[in-house]
């Protein structure tokens, strides 16, 4: 059942908003249109960044010189930018692993050493030096796509994977060359990240490396032919044959993966060299990378996830030898937090530094050359977030942590003795930067939750501010009245802190208690709440504010960045803890004369939409209505490293498997539930909304629905997502406001 009512009677009554759905629909944000994928040139003497002169999706490439604080635009080969309308389903998928909606130019990069750019467009890859003003076409993507295009070292080659096999080719021209056999037609790839490693593991679907001296590449191969096919149909197409459908190796919580070797191959060809991964084959590469030595590391994890090898291997021969070795009782969280060092790091040459959670929480260590621990870099209840660059010949850490507050995001610096760390940012807020190549200035992309992101240039020593890159005020904040909502601190029914957002309505509707919609996330790895724009930008909860709801964030247990023990709590058992959480904020709402208790609704996506549905059923007493859009509804019906990560697997968690699931509980639903869902997500499978509303029937439990025939797991069309907001308020409106 669908309504499709453009209006329920009386909504038209409630004063009226200057947020539209369209406003909540397009894309970026408001104040979010802000130079992406910045970057340094290798000398240094350039800024580069992706833009949108409009604020729209469509991106350019632009360069910014700080000698001369000038901009200019870096103008790309005519009528090759990405559309959707262009690009290939393998791109598609490419792009939906990613999170990626942008269009124009959406991705590049400069050589390592050269100040040459290198620009992937869906009809071919494209090289140009600096001085140069015309682009080289080097590789052609059709009839299949250049994926993961990579510089060598020296710049003067380039690496890529096309039609499952990883090529070769010379920046100054010739045919490129095929360096690996034998995957093509075979359910194998060679060069590419499976499934998981692109979209759980967070690998940057990474899946080759060049050696140091670009001589040898390192790549992965994997065989996914044992791994049943999940077909997804193309419901809403008008096609026929292979176009109307995709075919996907899904790897199923508790069932087999996929299986993975680590070679090393000369850049020209030849036979590879295997690695030796052990005699266990159930395994993730969590992250693999380079020595300066030149020998090759990878970070061996696992099936359950609850131990990781941090492994050296001889390129030339394969032979393995362990430099690291960490265990969890828990889980272990997987990061891109390991520095090889080199030789201007002087007596800690050959060692390396390594992020750990063993104390708890996420801090950096100092290891010798034989994996033995030096120092703790870093301690305390707060978390790194990011290594953002380490000065070798100066000792010193750069880091973005967690120390002052959960709620922002600072850099520090702390030298090799593990001294007490020095804050380098001065403003309260979250910055996120780069660092240059010479290690003496960043860029801070910097914003709160009363100030959009801004893009300046600064100095390392102090912090101080070199040059503004970007700081044009967005018009539709002020046009839309955007404003900030307001963070409050409250305990759970255990007595644990927990961080919420407030979205008031104007006095316009009076003082209260407002019917309330909670919108939710739940899930780890995630954090809401935040001294940031991202917060106040969140253009659904100011839309729902500015028609008279009170619209509340909390972020529960499980979340990200509040340590091991906060997250550790739904092991095994999702969907619980969380559930109660969100009931203790409800009621603290309530508590102080914001929230009517009568009128309460729930919504959210993919964790957020399952947290939805499961409040609707696990709280039906604190819950009268919810949104829940592409959820999911049994845990066996999710991937495995996500899913096992946290619930374990289902043979030897049948119990939890079974009460985490959303069936488990629709016999106690009592209010209004709207699901939706896209039907090709590939990633969270309509079966999961089918498999739910098969128990809704079972127990005469009514409910909407509304589909999306060409939605993946994010909703790509505009209209689309216009109508997911139109339906969606109509929907609290129906059952909080006028019901």
């Amino acid at each position: 059942m669908c309504d499709r009512e453009a209006s329920p009677s009386g909504w038209r009554s409630l004063p009226e908003s200057t947020i539209t759905p369209e406003d909540v629909a397009i894309l970026p944000s408001p104040g979010m249109a802000i130079p992406d994928m910045l970057a340094f040139s290798p000398d240094d003497r350039l800024i580069t960044y992706l833009l949108s002169p409009d604020r729209s999706l469509r991106r350019l490439l632009y360069a910014f010189d700080p000698h001369n604080d000038e901009q200019h635009w870096l103008p790309h080969p005519p009528d090759k930018e990405v559309r959707e309308e262009n690009l290939t389903l393998a791109e598609k998928l490419w792009r939906e692993r990613k999170g990626q909606l942008e269009l124009g130019v959406t991705q590049y990069s400069w050589a390592p050493r050269l100040n040459r750019l290198l620009i992937s467009f869906p009809d071919g890859l494209y090289v140009k030096g600096e001085e140069e003003q015309a682009w080289h076409k080097i590789a052609d993507s059709r009839p299949s796509p250049c994926l993961d295009a990579r510089f060598s070292p020296s710049g003067e080659r380039v690496a890529y994977v096309q039609d499952a096999e990883l090529y070769v080719v010379s920046v100054d021209g010739g045919a490129p060359r095929q360096i690996t056999q034998g995957a093509r037609g075979l359910s194998k790839t060679h060069g590419l990240a499976e499934h998981v490693a692109q979209d759980e593991i967070m690998r940057g679907g990474q899946g080759y490396w060049w050696s140091p001296d670009g001589r040898y590449i390192a790549f992965i191969e994997i065989d996914e032919a044992h791994i049943p096919i999940y077909r997804i149909l193309h419901q809403g197409k008008g096609l026929v044959g292979e176009n109307a459908q995709e075919d996907h190796h899904y790897p199923f919580a508790g069932q087999a993966n996929v299986r993975v070797r680590l070679g090393v191959i000369s850049a020209e060809g030849g036979d590879p060299v295997w690695m030796d991964l052990g005699e266990d084959q159930d395994i993730y590469l969590g992250r693999v990378c380079w020595l300066t030595d030149g020998a090759l590391c990878a970070q061996i994890e696992n099936r359950q996830q609850t131990g990781l090898e941090l492994a050296r291997f001889d390129p030339h021969t394969g032979q393995r030898t362990t430099l690291l070795r960490e265990s969890s009782t828990v889980w272990i969280n997987l990061h891109n937090m390991f520095h090889p060092l080199g030789e201007k790091a002087g007596e800690y040459t050959g060692g390396f530094i390594w992020a750990s959670e063993r104390g708890g929480y996420r801090h950096l260590y100092l290891f010798d050359c034989h994996g033995e621990l030096i120092r703790p870099l870093t301690s305390g209840e707060w978390i790194v977030d990011v290594l953002c660059g380490v000065d070798e010949e100066r000792q010193q850490v750069y880091f973005t942590a967690s120390l002052e507050s959960p709620l922002e995001s600072q850099l520090y610096a702390v030298s090799f003795r593990g001294e007490k760390p020095r804050r380098i940012t001065t403003q309260s807020g979250t910055h996120t930067v780069t660092l240059d190549h010479n290690l003496r200035r960043f860029i801070d992309v910097y914003d709160t939750l009363d100030q959009p992101p801004t893009v300046t240039l600064r100095s390392l020593e102090d912090g101080s501010l070199l040059s503004t890159i970007y700081a044009d005020p967005d018009p539709r904040v002020q046009a839309l009245k955007l404003t900030p909502p307001e963070i409050v601190t409250l305990p759970n029914r255990d007595g644990v802190e927990l961080f919420g957002a407030l979205f008031r309505p104007s006095e316009r509707f009076g003082s209260g208690p407002y019917p309330t919609v909670v919108f939710v996330y739940g899930g780890p790895t995630c954090q809401l709440v935040a001294n940031s724009w991202r917060l106040t930008g969140m253009m659904r909860s100011q839309y729902l504010c500015s028609r008279g709801f009170l619209v509340f964030v909390l972020d529960n247990r499980g979340g990200a960045r509040r340590g091991l023990a906060f997250e550790a709590v739904i092991k095994n058992d999702m969907g619980h803890l969380e559930v109660e959480d969100q009931v203790d904020g409800v009621q603290w709402l309530v508590n102080q004369g914001l929230a009517d208790a009568r009128r309460v609704g729930i919504n959210g996506g993919s964790y957020g939409g399952y947290m939805a549905a499961m409040c609707l059923a696990r709280a039906p007493q604190v819950f009268r209505a919810a949104v829940a859009m592409a959820s999911v509804t049994h845990w066996d019906g999710y991937e495995t490293h996500y899913t096992e990560r946290y619930m374990g697997m289902p043979q030897t968690n049948p119990q939890g498997y079974e009460s985490s699931s959303v069936m488990a509980h629709v016999m106690d639903i009592t209010g209004s539930l709207l699901l939706m869902h896209g039907l090709i997500d590939e990633n969270v499978h309509f079966r999961h909304t089918a498999r739910l509303i098969n128990s809704l029937i079972a127990n005469r439990k009514p409910y909407e629905l509304i589909i999306y025939p060409d939605g993946r797991h994010m909703l790509r069309k505009l209209e689309d997502r216009v109508f997911m907001e139109e339906q969606l308020m109509n929907f609290f409106v129906k059952n909080l406001m006028l019901g």
